[in-house]
């Protein structure tokens, strides 16, 4: 098991602080994820609204949380020295992004504020990918964290301590509502909800990627885009009863590995 440092968090509302957000961005190596991401809001999707935008940059140790509610479209119009923007940070497919499960975080920057997601990498498709046995339904962030995530049982306590904190605020169904998001000041425990989830999926990532086959590493990509594609339909719903089945049919599966076993051996033949 292993402890997770605690990263700094700091809070985007501002043009100063956005620049200094983008030009950290900037600095950073692409060929590797170095950006994970989350968003919350309120009923987040094409019906609802964007409160937060939160970045784990882990090669700065930091966690910006980017306040849309306050900063609106320029959150992510605004642009550096260097002509970068956010908006062309979250459409860069040079710039990998890892996210848990991209669908309502892409409906609702596609469908307010007009950002096409790429460069994604999909964590829950990756543990799906990942898993032995049936890959029929998908699993939960907090199921992937309880049961694949490398840290502590100390800091697994702490996460789930803070997470429980945050939902008696926002989840209606324990009293909350989910406009605290868009409460000024943050409150502290929002602010903790936010940070902490998005901290944990760089080890996910991590554990997930030491396990991918490269076969499923090509189903992976090619099931984000397909799932970036969908969010941006006019047909999708982001509450929508099939959420929780998995793309991929054992009919799919086997005609894909038929694919790639010939690929491998037409390979073979011409080397």
């Amino acid at each position: 098991m292993s402890t997770v440092s605690q990263p700094h968090v700091a809070v985007v509302d501002s043009e100063p602080t956005l620049h200094t957000l983008l030009d950290d961005i900037t600095s950073l190596q692409t060929h590797r994820p170095s950006i994970f991401m989350d968003l919350e809001g309120v009923k987040l999707g094409r019906h609802g609204s964007i409160s937060i935008v939160s970045l784990y940059l882990p090669p700065k140790d930091k966690v910006y949380l980017v306040d849309v509610h306050r900063l609106g479209r320029a959150a992510f119009s605004t642009a550096n020295t260097s002509d970068t923007s956010l908006k062309t940070i979250l459409e860069s497919t040079a710039i990998l992004k890892v996210v848990f499960d991209v669908r309502n975080d892409s409906d609702a920057l596609y469908s307010h504020y007009q950002i096409s997601l790429g460069g994604i990498v999909d964590l829950q498709l990756m543990e799906l990918a990942t898993r032995r046995g049936s890959r029929a339904w998908i699993a939960g962030l907090s199921k992937c964290i309880e049961h694949d995530s490398s840290v502590s049982s100390a800091v697994k306590a702490k996460w789930q301590r803070t997470k429980e904190a945050g939902s008696r605020l926002f989840n209606p169904e324990k009293g909350g509502r989910y406009e605290v998001f868009n409460e000024r000041p943050l409150r502290p425990e929002i602010v903790r909800y936010c940070a902490q989830d998005v901290a944990l999926l760089q080890g996910l990532h991590d554990v997930y990627k030491a396990r991918l086959h490269p076969f499923w590493q090509v189903e992976v990509q090619n099931a984000t885009k397909e799932r970036v594609k969908l969010s941006q339909s006019a047909t999708y719903e982001p509450q929508g009863g099939n959420r929780a089945r998995g793309p991929w049919s054992e009919d799919h599966i086997e005609q894909a590995t038929d694919a790639w076993n010939e690929t491998l051996l037409e390979n073979a033949f011409d080397a």
